[in-house]
């Protein structure tokens, strides 16, 4: 394990496994050593079946791993390789929203640095806020707002990891690069924003869309920020990307509804676009 690997050290008293002894497990099993992870969100699952698979995992399968219950993400960790580079896929996440801890939300994260990760792509489905985002379109996060309430670092301190993390550069600008490469390529339209990330369930109202907008915010979910700010304390170097699968609250007409079933919908129709633009994102980074 490299240093990274800190992260599966866990000071604070936990019900959780350590997520270091959950890396030396897939270690044991698993010959490959990955050094990229990618999170896949709602509507980038496919991404998955792109990668040429060593070894697969079902999260129920490995100890601290939190399995959801959200349609879309498969609870399945695939490692393998992709245009020659060593990847370690989620292909799912825990939320919030579901009950977990922001522990149990990042525990796959830590385990990803504990397998030697170094550089991790998170992705999303999102709403759009900035009026030239449009349903379809993807966005490269460039920073974000956590309106989550809560923070994953909270705790006691974790031997041998910063207490507090600098999030300056949380998404690394040459990494945000590649994916605008990438996209081209891909024939994806990408923009560039802010994600501000919500506990949810509930979507968001028009008045706080529009309080988000002054923030500064250009997308709005309910998930990644802290899979971000754990990778970030792990020293990994952090790529974001959201699919755009609606107008927030308010901005699409006054009959305007949003629901879970149109957002995976329109997540679904942006697979095929959403794996190639990851692919050749993957491809740009072993050049």
């Amino acid at each position: 394990m490299t240093g990274a690997g800190r992260c599966g050290r866990m000071a604070r008293k936990s019900s959780l496994p350590s997520p270091a002894g959950t890396a030396a497990l897939i270690a044991r099993r698993c010959s490959l050593r990955p050094t990229l992870g990618i999170i896949l969100g709602s509507g980038f699952g496919p991404v998955a079946e792109a990668v040429e698979v060593e070894k697969d995992f079902a999260y129920r399968d490995l100890p601290g791993f939190p399995v959801g219950s959200v349609a879309g993400h498969h609870g399945r960790l695939r490692l393998g390789r992709w245009h020659g580079v060593p990847v370690a896929v989620l292909q799912g996440r825990a939320h919030f929203y579901e009950g977990f801890s922001l522990e149990e939300v990042t525990f796959g994260t830590r385990v990803m640095a504990g397998l030697g990760v170094q550089t991790l792509l998170v992705t999303n489905a999102a709403g759009g806020i900035q009026p030239k985002l449009r349903p379809g379109d993807f966005m490269a996060l460039s920073d974000h707002l956590n309106f989550m309430g809560a923070n994953p670092l909270r705790g006691p301190e974790l031997p041998g990891l910063p207490r507090f993390v600098d999030l300056t550069r949380a998404y690394d600008p040459e990494l945000r690069t590649l994916l605008k490469r990438a996209a081209k390529v891909a024939g994806a339209k990408l923009r560039e924003g802010v994600y501000l990330a919500v506990s949810g369930p509930s979507y968001e109202t028009p008045a706080e869309i529009r309080a988000f907008a002054r923030w500064g915010a250009d997308a709005v979910g309910m998930s990644t920020v802290p899979e971000v700010i754990v990778a970030r304390q792990c020293a990994l170097r952090v790529a974001g990307l959201s699919c755009i699968t609606n107008a927030a609250a308010g901005l699409g007409g006054p009959k305007q509804t949003v629901t879970h079933h149109e957002v995976l919908e329109l997540a679904r129709e942006r697979e095929a676009v959403a794996t190639r633009l990851v692919g050749e994102f993957v491809r740009r980074l072993h050049a």
